[in-house]
């Protein structure tokens, strides 16, 4: 950000978000937010640690929101099978969203709901209220724009009587082509009101798409392709649940780890190439273009990127998990403890005490000062 930033606030426009996300994350860990002064008080050893954004855009600020989340849905495991089910969509789409972001993010999540509960409830297929998490993400490996909804769904559901729980096939959760065609469906058709209620935008390279006989044959194709929608196995057991859960829902478009190197001219990463077998690869990018992919996937200001559905729904999710675990005669897990200190939530993820001097391994670490902020760093975002 500090070295590519002024060529790309030149090249590209930056907006109202973006700008946000630049600032924090080029202020993360420095002067500019401040910190304080820690002293051991065993050695006297001194260091100084600065505070951090806690922009959710940012690599280094979501390990603890991200353990906080896992403790809160730990109490929402049911002993059952849990599968996960992808929802993509086709490149136009991806393209379309670009200047569209909210519009379509909120389709894919509508879109998306619907289709697997509607699915679910068909009595041909399961006849049940299912609950499920659906987590967007919007980036593939090599940071292009590739927007997809992966969803975390029980292996069964509420029966209409609300009575008795109703489990899947071994193994199987709905036919995906079924979910496929009913996606494709719901979502060209929230497409079409879109473009005639007149909230979408187009410019640039989409701009002929204003048109609506150029829009009404881009629905067209859209209709005539398949949507990849998929499901794979099911999780070895409801605690596989969170540590995939742990994987995917506070991940930003790229981590720290991934990046080899960095010069005057590009930023050189790792990627896994899924059309080669997995292969891991490496990627160099100028710095200007690294910045213009990673800042495509800035969400919306207040978007709501994980959401809750069907059983799970957050208005109903306490009273009828009770429901299900009487059905299933399951106990509760453990309640989760909210109130858990950083300090103590670090230790237990990372098995190292923050308060233990690093320096002499004997001492515990005091606040002996604090730091005020420093002036904000100002970005030009005309």
């Amino acid at each position: 950000m500090r070295r590519f930033g002024p060529d790309y606030r030149a090249r590209y426009p930056v907006t109202c978000q973006q700008h946000r996300v630049m600032s924090a994350i080029t202020s993360c860990r420095t002067s500019a937010l401040g910190g304080h002064v820690e002293i051991c008080d065993r050695c006297g050893e001194t260091k100084v640690s600065y505070n951090s954004c806690r922009n959710r855009h940012c690599p280094k600020c979501q390990t603890l929101t991200k353990a906080r989340w896992l403790e809160k849905r730990r109490a929402d495991l049911l002993p059952v099978e849990y599968f996960h089910v992808v929802f993509t969509v086709p490149r136009t789409v991806a393209r379309l969203a670009v200047q569209n972001r909210r519009v379509v993010y909120d389709t894919l999540f509508a879109a998306a709901s619907a289709t697997l509960r509607t699915i679910a409830a068909d009595p041909k297929h399961l006849g049940a209220e299912i609950g499920f998490i659906a987590l967007l993400h919007t980036w593939g490996q090599n940071l292009e724009h590739h927007p997809h909804l992966h969803c975390v769904v029980t292996g069964g559901g509420i029966d209409h009587d609300r009575k008795r729980w109703i489990a899947c096939r071994p193994g199987f959760f709905l036919p995906v082509k079924v979910l496929s065609r009913l996606f494709r469906r719901l979502f060209v058709e929230a497409l079409a009101e879109a473009f005639e209620s007149g909230i979408l935008a187009f410019g640039g390279s989409i701009e002929p798409w204003r048109e609506p006989k150029a829009f009404s044959r881009l629905l067209d194709d859209l209709r005539a392709v398949e949507w990849v929608v998929y499901a794979k196995p099911p999780f070895g057991g409801p605690e596989r649940v969170l540590d995939y859960l742990g994987r995917y829902t506070h991940r930003v478009a790229i981590a720290n780890h991934r990046i080899e190197a960095i010069d005057r001219t590009g930023v050189t990463f790792r990627w896994r190439d899924y059309r080669c077998d997995s292969a891991v690869k490496t990627m160099t990018l100028e710095g200007v273009e690294f910045l213009r992919r990673f800042l495509l996937h800035t969400l919306p200001l207040g978007f709501v990127r994980i959401r809750h559905y069907g059983f799970l729904a957050n208005r109903h999710r306490a009273a009828r998990i009770d429901q299900v675990r009487a059905m299933l005669d399951a106990e509760p897990p453990p309640a989760a403890d909210d109130q858990m200190e950083w300090q103590d939530l670090l230790q237990r993820l990372t098995g190292r005490d923050p308060t233990v001097c690093s320096s002499c391994k004997k001492g515990t670490v005091v606040v002996a000062s604090r730091l005020p902020a420093q002036p904000p760093v100002r970005i030009d975002s005309s």
